[in-house]
C-alpha cells in the first residue's frame, strides 16, 4: 500500500521571526502612506462614532489609526515592528492627534476580553502565520455587539498575484496558509465562525499610481520589506528574472496607456458584527 505522508507542520515561531525581519526591512511607511484612502473608506464602512474605543492591529505606520482618530475615536495603535509605530506616532503628532502607540503581537494581544468597541486591521493581520490564533484574538478583545473591520488583499488581485510571483523564487514556509485567504469571505467565516453575528464583505480596488512600472518596481524593491528581502535572498540572475516577472505582472494589470502605472489591486473590505 502507498504510504500517505502527513501534511507538513509549520514552525510558526520561526516563520514569525522571519516575517518580522521582512517587515522591518526597507521602509514600509513609504509604501503604506500611499494606502491612506483604504483606512478612510474602512472607517466609513464601519460608521465609526466619536468616543468609541478602537484598536488597530498590525497597524504599520498607522493609516486606519489616523483615520479613526480623525473621527474623534479613542484609538490604540499596535504593531510588532517598533520602527513602524514610530512613523505612525510622528504622523499623529504632526496632526495633533492623541493616540496611544504600543508594541503588540496580533496573535497575543495584551488586552482584556471585550476591551474595544471596534477592532481594525488594514493589510496587516492577514500576514500573521497563525491565522486561527490571530482571528481569535481580534474577536476576544472586541466587545459583544462590537465591530471588526478588515481590509485584506484578495488571491486574484494584483498584490495576491505579486506574492505568488515571489513565491516562485522564495517558497513560502511549509504548512503556512497563504495570507490572501483572508481576502475571501469563505475563509473569514471559517476563522471567525460562531463569533459572527453579521458579516458584510465588499470587493474594492486600491489603485497603485506610479510614474512608470519601473518606478514602482524600484520603490517596492527598496522599501517594501517582503520584496526587499526576496531580492536580497536570490542571486543576480534570479534578481533579473524576478524583476522581469514583476514588470510582466504589472503589464497584465496596468490600465495606463501613456507609459505610467495605474494598477487596480482588489481587496476585500470587511465589517463583522461580533456576536
Amino acid at each position: 500500500m502507498e504510504t500517505i505522508s502527513p501534511p507538513p507542520v509549520a514552525d510558526l515561531a520561526a516563520v514569525k521571526l522571519k516575517q518580522k525581519a521582512a517587515w522591518s526591512a526597507g521602509d514600509y511607511a513609504v509604501i503604506g502612506t500611499t494606502l491612506q484612502i483604504v483606512g478612510e473608506n474602512l472607517c466609513e464602512a464601519l460608521d465609526l462614532r466619536a468616543g468609541e474605543r478602537v484598536l488597530d492591529v498590525a497597524a504599520g505606520n498607522g493609516n486606519v489609526t489616523l483615520a479613526a482618530a480623525r473621527r474623534w475615536c479613542d484609538v490604540v495603535s499596535t504593531d510588532y515592528v517598533a520602527a513602524l509605530l514610530e512613523r505612525g506616532q510622528a504622523r499623529a503628532s504632526a496632526e495633533g492627534l492623541d493616540i496611544r502607540f504600543e508594541e503588540a503581537d496580533a496573535e497575543n494581544l495584551p488586552y482584556a476580553d471585550a476591551s474595544f468597541d471596534v477592532v481594525l486591521s488594514t493589510f496587516g493581520v492577514m500576514f500573521t502565520p497563525n491565522q486561527e490564533r490571530a482571528a481569535s484574538e481580534l474577536a476576544r478583545v472586541c466587545k459583544p455587539g462590537g465591530k471588526i473591520g478588515l481590509a485584506n488583499w484578495t488571491p486574484s488581485g494584483f498584490i495576491g498575484q505579486l506574492f505568488k510571483v515571489i513565491g516562485r523564487y522564495i517558497p513560502p514556509a511549509a504548512g503556512v496558509k497563504p495570507p490572501s485567504l483572508w481576502g475571501t469571505e469563505e475563509r473569514l467565516r471559517e476563522l471567525f465562525g460562531e463569533r459572527i453575528a453579521k458579516l458584510d464583505a465588499v470587493r474594492q480596488n486600491f489603485v497603485f499610481r506610479y510614474r512608470t512600472p519601473q518606478h514602482w518596481l524600484e520603490t517596492f524593491r527598496t522599501y517594501y520589506g517582503p520584496m526587499n528581502k526576496a531580492f536580497g535572498a536570490v542571486n543576480a540572475a534570479q534578481q533579473e528574472s524576478l524583476a522581469a516577472d514583476l514588470i510582466q505582472l504589472v503589464q497584465q494589470f496596468n490600465r495606463a496607456t501613456d507609459g505610467a502605472m495605474l494598477v487596480p489591486s482588489e481587496y476585500l473590505e470587511v465589517v463583522i458584527r461580533r456576536r
